[in-house]
């Protein structure tokens, strides 16, 4: 997923008041793991929910405690956690390492690990064998790989190995190279005849849901009825049926621009600054340590 790059006058808003009922997946009341077969029965329900990225274990124990149904150890840990230009330097360890940190933070969310690039494009037995390591060593529910018809191989061997898997069509981050930026996917009959055609390719392929980014919301909402299984919205309408977004984006931690779909719910760079200089200043003045912070 794309990570963004300013800062919008978006104010926060209300918080929705949960789903009732014990099935929900954000507001329910059941504390096991959120299973693919609890995203299948929303998508049924027509219950639309949330997924955010995390990236380690304490953000992703918050995230958890708030009710947010669907984890993503995303590879754009790339942009706004390792310091990366982009995803594609994300390595199969980085991943690993970072998505066993978040299941270890958390108790209710289903966790999805990322195939960062080079973990899966030489086909299906690289892609069984890197999201095999997900599953046994992280700890992983599930895991999320990049193309339609292009990678339909790939997750049909692992939906038959056992292994969910989440597909990303539209806007796929890892071919920035090969796009020369990040532009809106879908647009002009052509195009969209080609997405509508990797959506369907992927849930025939057995995947659990599928992930559309930066798709015009008319295409998202056409293929969000032509599918069976949940679509995850970033940059694609509001007719999707969940919606994802990037945490540090999502919450004000980053920096400079930032695309127009992403509306922040908080102003966590600046807060986090000023605590910082708050700091610096107590020091350097003396005012901390206090005697209350003291031992004798």
């Amino acid at each position: 997923m794309t990570h963004a790059l300013k800062t919008p006058d978006s104010s926060p808003s209300p918080t929705a008041a949960p789903k009732a009922g014990t099935k929900a997946l954000y507001g329910g009341t059941s504390s096991r793991r959120i299973t693919v077969r609890d995203i299948a029965a929303a998508k049924e329900r027509g219950e639309k929910w949330p997924m955010l990225t995390a990236y380690d274990a304490m953000t992703a124990s918050v995230f958890d405690e708030a009710g947010i149904p669907v984890l993503l150890v995303g590879d754009s840990m790339g942009n706004c956690h390792l310091g990366y230009e982009s995803t594609v330097p994300v390595t199969m360890d980085e991943v690993l390492l970072l998505s066993a940190a978040v299941v270890r933070g958390t108790k209710r969310a289903l966790i999805v690990g990322d195939l960062p690039f080079g973990s899966y494009q030489e086909g299906s037995v690289q892609a069984l064998r890197s999201a095999t390591r997900l599953v046994k060593e992280a700890g992983v529910g599930a895991v999320k790989l990049e193309g339609g018809e292009r990678s339909a191989h790939q997750i049909e061997l692992l939906v038959r190995s056992g292994i969910p898997v989440m597909a990303h069509v539209g806007l796929t981050p890892q071919s920035v190279n090969a796009y020369g930026g990040y532009p809106v996917q879908g647009r002009g009959e052509e195009a969209a005849q080609q997405l509508l055609r990797d959506a369907k390719a992927v849930q025939d392929a057995g995947a659990f849901a599928v992930v559309l980014e930066l798709v015009p919301a008319e295409l998202a909402a056409e293929v969000t009825r032509m599918l069976h299984i949940p679509t995850v919205g970033i940059g694609a309408g509001v007719e999707c049926d969940a919606q994802v977004l990037v945490w540090t984006d999502m919450a004000g931690m980053t920096a400079g621009r930032m695309p127009r779909f992403v509306k922040q719910y908080a102003r966590l760079r600046e807060s986090l600054g000023d605590a910082a200089k708050a700091f610096a200043e107590d020091v350097v003045g003396g005012a901390y340590p206090a005697e209350e912070h003291s031992f004798h």
